[in-house]
């Protein structure tokens, strides 16, 4: 009888979960994790499927209709361009400022900032695309305006996205531009500041503002959005270096 009943509970819970599908730009990668577990805390039925990619890609997706119902980007410019064309139902409101960090896997002198990459040793850089991932502009902002980008632009590995210039920054070159949020990842943590990586002075790009829209009217959707604007989810956001309006 018990049995019966235990099943009857599991069966009803499964009967009553529902799931929404969240479009996640890679820098949020690191974080979404806590973000989903603290969410749950207070949804436990509603399943968030999470799909990773570059801003871009991913609007070039929603935009061909692919079936997600909350945007969360690395920008406010792809966010903008969905509610302009009306595909986007809410205005895009910024949840989290992003920062750019100098990185490299070897320990390295980093006094010199952004201008440590000039060092004849360096032979390689990662760097995320700027024509898919919006910290790929900022990173071409900062080495522009600091007058290193041509001088070094022979030496760049993009990735389409963050995450895939955070992968080859540590396995591919001897330094990168990546999301500063990515050095509180688990697997980053044991890289030291200073020694490993400096975050770059944040008046040589535009601050990075990630924007959020809902893409569908949804009861569970509209809660997870809420709860990604709330007091909860803004600090587990700092908590990745993150900078929360």
């Amino acid at each position: 009888m018990q049995k019966l009943f235990f099943i009857f509970l599991i069966s009803f819970s499964l009967l009553n979960a529902s799931s929404i599908k969240v479009a996640v730009a890679a820098n949020v990668s690191y974080a979404i994790k806590d973000l989903t577990k603290e969410f749950n805390k207070r949804f436990p039925n509603i399943k968030v499927k999470i799909i990773l990619g570059s801003s871009g890609k991913l609007t070039a997706q929603i935009s061909h209709g692919a079936p997600y119902q909350v945007f969360i980007s690395a920008d406010m410019k792809y966010p903008d361009a969905l509610y302009k064309q009306k595909i986007a139902i809410t205005k895009p409101k910024v949840y989290a400022l992003g920062s750019l960090a100098l990185f490299s896997h070897k320990k390295m002198d980093l006094s010199a900032g952004i201008y440590a990459l000039k060092r004849a040793n360096i032979s390689k850089i990662a760097l995320a695309n700027p024509k898919t991932a919006p910290y790929g502009i900022a990173a071409k902002e900062a080495l522009t305006n600091a007058k290193i980008y041509k001088n070094l632009k022979s030496k760049f590995v993009y990735g389409e996205s963050i995450s895939q210039t955070v992968s080859y920054a540590v396995s591919a070159t001897d330094a990168g531009i990546i999301a500063m949020s990515s050095l509180y990842s688990k697997n980053m943590k044991h890289y030291k500041r200073k020694e490993n990586w400096i975050e770059i002075d944040s008046k040589l790009y535009t601050p990075i503002k990630q924007g959020i829209v809902l893409l569908q009217e949804n009861k569970d959707a509209r809660d997870f959005y809420n709860f990604l604007l709330s007091k909860d989810a803004k600090k587990i956001f700092q908590l990745y270096g993150y900078k929360t309006p």
